[in-house]
């Protein structure tokens, strides 16, 4: 598939894809794996959920000067400090990180840069070049959606936390319990694994499969990985008993993956679906919130106001939320229309060609007809086979037979001459006659046809 000509306009079968990305991907191919998966993601969403501000080329804005520019410097050495690539201060390494979080961060203003952001630039830098890791930034952030989660406000993170939640309680209830007993929330574990796609903490080898499956599924690999991983592991977080044992064991001990259990995560997530549910929670979410609004009688009315300008704030990026969904369902209604039209258009070619082939059969059928009456007429019998009409070697016509007894009497005369002649006797003449005028009938015939 990869070498396939004119590569980012085909779109490839969804089931071969999964197959081939499930059973693993050769390290030397992977960023150019994860750039395939990209075209086949936009080939079927062909908008993202929101188009960049700034569309200016990435060597563009590595011109320009960042307001962020000072925490992006600081995060540089915290990024994968023990990897070679990016131990060195200011070498090869953090300068491509910080050209690309910096290119980043005037694309975005928004978001800008937030800390996690700088492990997603890394875990890309470490698989292909500066300015194929700034698109695939773009392509994760814009058409996957994960930028929602690094705004200023976090409310989507708050969200994710929530769905997370839910998630624990309907596939692992006794984990859901003995964590909320110890007042233990996704907070306080999952957030490094949302903000840094499990980069922060879990080795590179998983944590390029997760990405894999990211390029492949979209945003909810992140959820469905973390709840394979702490299903998987649900026993040994059971055994402690206090809230600082149990985070310690998922932050420290619960990474440290053999190979056997990264690949059993990954092909658990393979057969997860989680979309009608994670639609459900982030709904449900929306309601509690408002009924959480609800304004208590003992508000005074500075207290009032403030609290209904937070509602409002929060009604209004919902709002904005909602309308980017909105364009987007809109721009894949009218690609769908657009296809629609199009298969119209083909179907009525075809059937116009399908009316044109019978009146050609029929046509063709006319004139075999024709055929076999012009032949009957020359006394020529024939019979189809298979669509084809040969004629038969033993019929002769009247024509025929006479033509025999001619060259039977000449054949007599010549031979009682020439037997004359040579002294031969007239019987023997008579025979030689004979023989050449039965020879005859093998000679072609001059109205002798090919069989087809």
């Amino acid at each position: 598939m990869l070498g396939t000509q004119a590569r980012s306009k085909v779109k490839f079968n969804t089931d071969t894809v999964h197959s081939a990305v499930e059973q693993g991907v050769p390290r030397q191919y992977r960023g150019e794996v994860w750039k395939f998966l990209s075209e086949q993601f936009v080939l079927r969403h062909p908008v993202p959920v929101r188009s960049p501000s700034d569309n200016r080329p990435y060597k563009e804005l590595l011109k320009q000067l960042t307001s962020q520019q000072h925490a992006i410097l600081i995060d540089l050495g915290r990024t994968f400090p023990t990897h070679p690539y990016f131990q060195a201060q200011l070498g090869s390494g953090q300068l491509s990180l910080y050209n690309l979080l910096k290119a980043y961060s005037l694309l975005d203003p928004e978001v800008g840069y937030c800390q996690g952001l700088s492990f997603v630039a890394g875990v890309l830098l470490l698989h292909m070049g500066e300015e194929e890791a700034f698109n695939m930034l773009q392509f994760l952030m814009y058409y996957m959606g994960l930028r929602k989660q690094y705004r200023p406000d976090m409310v989507i993170l708050q969200i994710q936390m929530y769905q997370l939640s839910r998630l624990l309680h309907d596939y692992h209830r006794d984990l859901y319990v003995h964590l909320e007993q110890h007042e233990i929330g996704p907070s306080l574990y999952a957030a490094p694994w949302f903000l840094t796609a499990f980069a922060s903490h879990f080795p590179l080898g998983f944590v390029a499969r997760v990405f894999d499956m990211l390029f492949l599924q979209g945003s909810e690999v992140i959820f469905k990985v973390s709840l394979s991983l702490l299903g998987s592991h649900k026993p040994l977080i059971l055994q402690h008993d206090s809230l600082e044992s149990i985070v310690d064991f998922i932050k420290t001990t619960l990474p440290n993956l053999g190979l056997v259990q990264m690949e059993k995560t990954i092909n658990q997530v393979c057969e997860m679906d989680l979309s009608n549910q994670l639609q459900a929670y982030e709904v449900e979410y929306h309601v509690l919130q408002d009924e959480l609004c609800d304004t208590p009688a003992h508000l005074n009315q500075s207290q009032r106001t403030a609290q209904l300008e937070r509602t409002n704030q929060s009604l209004r990026q919902q709002n904005l939320d909602l309308l980017e969904e909105l364009q987007v369902s809109q721009a894949r209604a009218c690609r769908l229309e657009g296809q629609v039209e199009g298969l119209a258009q083909s179907e009525a070619l075809l059937r116009e060609r399908v009316f044109d082939l019978e009146e050609e059969r029929n046509g063709l059928r006319s004139a075999v007809t024709h055929l076999h009456t012009l032949l009957a007429a020359l006394g020529i019998h024939t019979h189809t086979t298979h669509g084809d009409f040969n004629l038969d070697p033993h019929t002769h016509s009247a024509a025929d037979t006479d033509g025999q007894r001619d060259g039977q009497r000449d054949g007599q005369r010549d031979g009682q001459r020439d037997g004359q002649r040579d002294g031969v006797p007239p019987r023997e003449g008579l025979r030689l006659g004979q023989g050449t005028a039965m020879s005859s009938p093998l000679l072609p015939h001059p109205l002798a046809l090919p069989e087809h």
